[in-house]
């Protein structure tokens, strides 16, 4: 009798699929442009099982800059991408879309050359940025107004790849001075180098990193984006809660064990990362200022289109945010 149980149970499990285990994940990549903290949400989420928790298997895969991230974006390899620069991709035909906004500044510090003291002495020198359409090229766009300069003109911009090739460049003097991220920025003084200027201290609101993808990844994979999107915002909270675990991660993904990096990294992340991101569409409309020169279609554009902040608002209608504030109390 009690045989004849089992085995009629055992059917029962077989025909729904079930395997003794856990639902099968799903697999996907997620795409970041830098080794610096502004990305370590991906890291977390994936070190501490978020992702999982969440029914996805993510492999991070680094994408070597904003511009190689977002043409990567556009060709759906990795298919969502942690950054901020969809606007000039979608100008172009692309049809990209923040889901998530992180910045509305650029957390960018201009470091220099020993021998300039002054950011007005970049008249004739070289400006290194990690890619043209990027974040650092924004940020170089942003100075130059600021200083009445114009690129290519008074200043040359040099597409020089991620910080640690700049700082290369920089050393090796082929480039005058460039922009460093705030976990660089440890790394850029104790070669020597001088930082003048946070970019954030121009007082521009602007769109910086976000989670995005395409909108027809969106529409056909909107329970996957959704569950990514949880993974990675409960990792924000995760590290706003637990220093010393988010840093023994940010010390693997940034390839590095100085205490001051990582110290320095931490602090800014709790300072600058938001715990419930919000979109920023005039920051979105200053980019298309910016981009309207060249770019005629940005003078009709709306920032609007750019966003899709239908998830984010199931999330807070489901309750999402006020969970994970209880699970991760402020200190």
């Amino acid at each position: 009798m009690f045989g004849s149980v089992f085995t009629t149970a055992a059917l029962i499990l077989i025909a729904h699929g079930y395997s003794g285990e856990a639902q099968e994940l799903k697999r996907i990549t997620m795409g970041y442009p830098s080794l610096a903290f502004t990305q370590s949400h991906i890291w977390v989420a994936k070190e501490q099982g978020l992702f999982r928790k969440y029914g996805l298997e993510v492999d991070p895969v680094f994408l070597r800059g904003g511009q190689v991230a977002t043409q990567a974006l556009a060709t759906g390899e990795p298919p969502i991408v942690n950054v901020g620069t969809v606007i000039q991709a979608n100008l172009t035909g692309y049809n990209l879309v923040l889901i998530i906004s992180m910045e509305n500044k650029f957390y960018q510090v201009v470091f220099v050359r020993p021998g300039i003291s002054s950011l007005e002495q970049l008249k004739g020198k070289k400006l290194g940025i990690s890619g043209f359409g990027s974040i650092t090229h924004y940020a170089a766009q942003i100075l130059l107004k600021h200083l009445n300069l114009e690129p290519n003109k008074d200043v040359a911009l040099i597409a020089g790849g991620p910080d640690a090739e700049r700082l290369g460049a920089m050393s090796a003097g082929k480039i005058d001075a460039s922009f460093f991220n705030l976990s660089t920025a440890p790394i850029a003084r104790k070669m020597g180098f001088v930082d003048l200027l946070q970019i954030a201290d121009l007082g521009v609101e602007v769109q910086g990193n976000g989670l995005a993808t395409s909108r027809a990844y969106l529409k056909t994979n909107r329970d996957t984006v959704k569950n990514a999107m949880k993974g990675y915002l409960e990792a924000i909270h995760f590290i706003h809660a637990n220093k010393a675990e988010s840093q023994k991660v940010f010390a693997k993904y940034m390839r590095t064990n100085d205490p001051e990096v990582l110290e320095t990294s931490y602090q800014n992340y709790v300072k600058t990362i938001p715990r419930k991101p919000a979109f920023t569409p005039k920051g979105i409309q200053f980019i298309l200022d910016m981009l309207a020169p060249q770019m005629p279609q940005a003078k009709t554009a709306k920032p609007e289109q750019f966003f899709d902040a239908s998830l984010m608002n199931e999330l807070e209608k489901e309750g999402f945010f006020v969970e994970m504030a209880k699970r991760y109390p402020a200190k």
